[in-house]
């Protein structure tokens, strides 16, 4: 961790971006309060130490010597943009080794008093396996929080280790799939109240050209994908869901890209159409609720609470939409996306976060997370099976205006199950 560490600050003009848009490096300092009330700084004769980021280092390392860091506020106002790019070098066993570039934008809509951080990211990765994997995620808050934005979008020419459904170690069925996917996941949430939103939305999630992987058409005949789709009447070329969805989102959260303090809890119900073009008529719930308990005053040592169910409740879902472990690309490090699947599937997750120097440059995690998932043809109930996994990462502050840090972390799950993570955004 110490090599990789000092490998990143070493690539710090590659690693980091940071523009503040009409930023004046000589305006008056200010202070974000946990309750993002924002009141002009003043500083007690003994002061914590300022905070630097891998912008301030870059800029010390072009002029020499280090600068009074304290002369960049590290507060935000509206209309800032703070702009990140880090390459992406990662593992997992779904895709071997990855190469690839992520951006992330930051910026406040209006007041930071009365408006969330919003957020806009991308990335584009190539893998060992010939996977071409690109998508976009963005969570816009407008002023004073009257309309929030969310959405995921994928674009990918990729594959998949498919096995049998269930959270048991098996490997009868398991077989590598190729296929094309186009997701579209965009949801527009009105305020209530403070910090509670409802919301509508529409999803789209097509699976094409579904094939076996080189060498593994003797195999894929056997797969637990194939017996599926037959027994459900899917086809096997190509697999597509379209439906609408109704959502309840309650944050009260310090700040989205990495919080400290406060609690996002969101219920979601999605329905699926066959009249909207859809393979067939069926039912999602969806709950996600993470909360922040920051163990010190500045909240430099947090832990973070996550818990998240994914359930169909209505009809039968194409083998690709049924709920999988690692699913949205940000849970359950430790395994590949897809390693356990089912109808139901319940996830948990506590993250201890703590900053290694004075200056929080520096810092890192340690984490451990459960999944059970059920198997309505084998009669495997959730909780009868788990999937534990754990890890721990380090942390390299891109920008402290926005929070965002570099994410380096190593995740092992059983059954030999393990992957490395690079990416911008804490993984909650």
């Amino acid at each position: 961790m110490l090599a990789l560490a000092v490998w990143l600050v070493a690539l710090a003009p590659a690693l980091a971006w940071a523009q503040e848009a009409g930023q004046n490096p000589l305006e008056a300092t200010e202070t974000v309060l946990p309750d993002a009330q924002i009141v002009q700084d003043v500083r007690p004769p003994a002061s914590p130490p300022a905070i630097l980021d891998v912008g301030d280092l870059w800029r010390a390392i072009r002029r020499h010597h280090l600068a009074d860091p304290s002369q960049r506020s590290a507060s935000a106002a509206a209309g800032q943009r703070f702009f990140v790019v880090a390459p992406t070098i990662g593992s997992k066993p779904t895709t071997g080794l990855t190469v690839g570039v992520n951006g992330n934008m930051a910026f406040f809509a209006a007041d930071p008093a009365s408006t969330h951080i919003s957020s806009v990211s991308a990335g584009f990765r190539v893998s060992q396996m010939g996977q071409v994997l690109s998508g976009a995620r963005y969570a816009i808050f407008t002023p004073h929080d009257n309309w929030f934005f969310q959405g995921e979008n994928r674009l990918s020419w990729t594959s998949l280790n498919t096995y049998a459904l269930g959270a048991e170690a098996q490997s009868a069925g398991t077989v590598n799939v190729k296929f094309d996917q186009v997701r579209l996941y965009e949801t527009a949430y009105r305020k209530i109240e403070p910090g509670l939103f409802l919301g509508i939305g529409v999803n789209v999630d097509a699976h094409a050209n579904v094939r076996p992987a080189d060498g593994a058409q003797g195999a894929f005949t056997n797969s637990a994908y194939l017996a599926y789709s037959a027994a459900h009447g899917f086809s096997a070329q190509r697999q597509l869901s379209t439906g609408t969805s109704l959502g309840l989102l309650y944050d009260t959260r310090d700040n989205s890209i990495n919080a400290r303090r406060g609690v996002l809890a969101s219920t979601t119900v999605r329905t699926f159409f066959t009249t909207l073009g859809g393979d067939s008529t069926w039912q999602e719930l969806i709950y996600d609720a993470r909360t922040y308990r920051a163990l010190s005053r500045d909240g430099r040592h947090t832990l973070a609470f996550w818990t998240m169910g994914d359930f169909v409740t209505g009809g039968v879902a194409p083998f690709w939409d049924l709920p999988a472990i690692a699913a949205d690309g940000r849970s359950a490090r430790g395994y590949g996306e897809g390693r356990y699947r089912g109808e139901q599937l319940m996830y948990g997750e506590v993250e201890f976060r703590n900053t290694v120097t004075a200056n929080g440059l520096i810092g890192f995690v340690a984490f451990a997370n459960l999944t059970t998932i059920s198997n309505a043809d084998q009669g495997q109930a959730l909780f009868t099976q788990f999937a534990p996994g754990g890890g721990g990462g380090l942390r390299v502050l891109l920008n402290k205006r926005s929070r965002t840090n570099l994410c380096a972390d190593y995740g092992f799950g059983k059954a030999g199950s393990r992957g490395f993570y690079l990416a911008i955004q804490e993984a909650f």
